[in-house]
């Protein structure tokens, strides 16, 4: 009371009687060192004395006197108070404790487990199982359900917006970090001008102002969905506490009393549903009202964006092709375009699917097909497989291959009868290879072949394997053409492809004049590349980007 600057003498009545009383009660040696002051009950004290004191004179007063009946209404007043004072206390001690939302790991919630939390997380999971059971009854709470479900349409809301916000903004970053005005489109000057001048404009002014969604929008928004996690919380707690509820009501009705443990579990829930119900529609109420400044700050953020695009953009819209057009007519302008040049990209996707059929070889080295002919008349044909990755060999019969040689079966099982690792030959060694790398190799017939295979005599002794591959288109010297498939180059002689890359082709053959082989220019890079991987390239008409006039 001294921090305070309140001295106990002074907060004593002021009556005649008191100065004199005082003294003479303080000579008393019943008194000891305390005087009259220490007796008497203040305003400072713990609000709890003054029910019993009040009761004390309650006691002391006779019925028919008239200050009884205000004693009595006295007494209840602050009794009420009391009782207020502690169901507020309980409550804010339980929203303190549950409120809190802890990230904890797997490790850490394990680390927290004991033999008390799992008796009760067993007893609560055997209630639960017995309510749905229809074992025992479930407490319904009308009012309480009402409200649980308008808080979770809220959160639900809010979560929903935040997630669009989210995806809003990365698309927005996105969008801004692609600036066509600063590459070159290799579009004919005119429109394109005015169209890469106004969006270096938009790009330089109006945007950055729209950056102010981050402070506006986004982290309310943020802000507001961490305040309902403490919320979402309690009624999660709520249930468990619910739980422990129930099952301490049965057995004061099987029983008649109950531990102080359970009648503590009992008052714990009592206020945290108390406090729920009393609380939860100020926050749904709050939190719509929250939600719904959000929307309109938003809102009020893209109108602004749009009205100053619309600004900027007046001077070069006089500009460009088809302003005199309405929105009508060139929303259908729009449509018709982009529909005839999808059609043009089905045309031509159609035609360059039906260039070459897809190999199912990987391309042979130039110089390896004396070995491919010597295993070929060998072994035969349907002996012959590719290997379709580089193969390192661990052991002493393993073999040590590159991607696309070609090996002849001996055996499709290891002498401990293991069919994943086969005995093959490459024409030199004989060893073990992976199964998995091994596929049959189809054997392409040359020209002379296909020849032979037109104007076939009773000599002939060509294979004709199934199904016959298409022919090799040749592609013409010194022309653009398409990689169809990728290509990795195995030799300094050959270069490698992505799919769909634009190669220049500048001879269609080998030095030997072979049209399987063609030498390319890509990436300032020369070499060989399989002629079978190439497509010609579409003409410019095909790819234009053009609008009518």
């Amino acid at each position: 009371m001294a921090q305070l600057g309140l001295e106990p003498r002074a907060l004593l009545p002021k009556t005649v009687g008191f100065p004199y009383l005082t003294p003479a009660f303080s000579l008393r040696p019943q008194a000891g060192p305390s005087g009259l002051s220490f007796l008497l009950v203040i305003p400072l004290q713990r609000i709890t004395k003054y029910p019993l004191l009040l009761q004390k004179i309650l006691e002391n007063t006779a019925p028919d006197a008239s200050a009884y009946p205000v004693l009595q209404r006295a007494v209840s007043a602050l009794q009420d108070v009391n009782t207020n004072i502690n169901e507020y206390k309980r409550r804010k001690e339980v929203a303190s404790k549950y409120t809190k939302v802890e990230q904890l790991t797997l490790r850490e919630r394990l680390a927290r487990l004991n033999t008390h939390t799992l008796s009760k997380k067993t007893t609560r999971l055997s209630q639960l199982l017995k309510q749905e059971a229809g074992l025992v009854p479930r407490t319904e709470d009308k009012e309480f359900d009402d409200l649980e479900e308008r808080f979770h349409w809220v959160s639900l809301c809010v979560t929903e917006m935040k997630n669009n916000v989210a995806v809003y903004r990365d698309n927005l970053e996105a969008f801004l970090r692609f600036r066509p005005q600063e590459y070159d489109l290799d579009i004919p000057g005119g429109p394109v001008v005015q169209y890469c001048s106004l969006m270096r404009d938009l790009q330089l002014q109006a945007f950055p102002q729209f950056q102010r969604l981050e402070g506006l929008v986004w982290q309310p928004l943020c802000s507001l969905a961490k305040a309902l996690a403490g919320p979402q919380n309690l009624i999660k707690k709520r249930l468990d506490k619910l739980l422990d509820f129930e099952r301490v009501e049965e057995k004061l009705l099987e029983v008649g009393s109950v531990t102080y443990e359970e009648q503590e579990a009992r008052h714990t829930f009592q206020a945290l549903n108390s406090l729920l119900v009393a609380e939860l529609p100020q926050l749904n109420q709050l939190a719509v009202r929250w939600l719904g400044q959000i929307l309109c700050t938003f809102v009020g953020l893209q109108r602004d964006l749009a009205q100053q695009a619309l600004q900027r953009a007046e001077g070069s819209l006089a500009q460009l092709p088809h302003y005199h057009l309405s929105e009508t007519a060139f929303r259908k302008l729009v449509e018709d375009t982009l529909g005839q040049t999808g059609h043009q990209l089905r045309s031509f996707q159609e035609n360059f699917e039906k260039v070459l059929p897809p190999p199912t070889t990987q391309p042979l080295l130039p110089g390896a097909e004396r070995q491919v002919q010597a295993l070929l008349s060998r072994y035969g044909p349907e002996k012959l497989y590719q290997v379709t990755s580089n193969v390192s060999g661990a052991g002493t019969l393993d073999l040590t291959l590159l991607r696309g040689q070609i090996v002849a079966l001996l055996q499709n099982k290891d002498t401990k009868g293991n069919s994943s690792r086969w005995l093959v030959d490459t024409g030199g060694h004989r060893g073990y290879v992976p199964a998995g790398k091994l596929e049959l190799y189809r054997v392409i017939p040359s020209q002379e072949e296909v020849k032979g295979q037109e104007w076939p005599h009773k000599d002939s002794r060509h294979l004709t394997p199934e199904p016959t591959p298409a022919p090799v288109p040749s592609v013409p010297a010194v022309t653009q053409a398409v990689a169809v498939y990728p290509f990795v180059a195995r030799s300094s002689h050959e270069v490698s492809l992505q799919a769909g890359q634009l190669v220049t082709v500048l001879e269609a053959q080998d030095k030997k004049g072979n049209p399987e082989w063609s030498l390319v220019e890509v990436n300032e890079q020369r070499g060989y590349v399989p002629s079978s991987f190439l497509a010609r390239a579409p003409g410019p008409a095909l790819w234009g980007w053009s609008l009518p006039s």
